[in-house]
């Protein structure tokens, strides 16, 4: 899909759960729409102000959990406790995450079926689904 017609998709939908779409939730949309980094709400409310500069933190919060509601984003549980958001893929995710600048990248783990039925054996538990989020410094910030 498009990014123009991802970020009308997302308005459509956040307009059908209630939500008035007001300039600066489109900015917030388009942003998270077409990142390819893991945003903190601070961090995509500096740059929603830049073109809205009335644009309030209550709204980028709000917005980001709507959107989340939606599962149109998802949260990201950093190492030092803070969360950021990034746009929502579906099924079980690999990710990489840059501790410095906020990358994301996917990768494949198909190997972790192995562990998952150890884990299902030795617990008793029934894998459904998992995350797994590794941290680190990308090409780029490791330079």
């Amino acid at each position: 899909m498009q990014p123009h017609d991802l970020i009308e998709a997302w308005l459509k939908q956040l307009q059908a759960s209630g939500y008035r779409i007001t300039e600066p939730r489109r900015a917030i949309v388009e942003l998270m729409a077409t990142t390819t980094h893991a945003l903190s709400p601070i961090e995509v409310y500096d740059s929603g102000r830049r073109d809205y500069p009335r644009l309030g933190l209550v709204t980028v919060y709000r917005t980001l959990e709507r959107l989340e509601e939606l599962g149109l984003v998802q949260r990201v549980h950093m190492p030092d406790g803070c969360h950021r958001y990034l746009r929502a893929t579906q099924g079980h995710q690999h990710l990489l995450l840059c501790t410095r600048c906020g990358q994301v990248e996917m990768f494949a783990g198909d190997d972790l079926n192995a562990l998952t039925e150890r884990v299902e054996q030795s617990t008793g538990y029934r894998v459904k689904d998992h995350w797994l989020q590794l941290f680190g410094l990308c090409p780029r910030c490791n330079s």
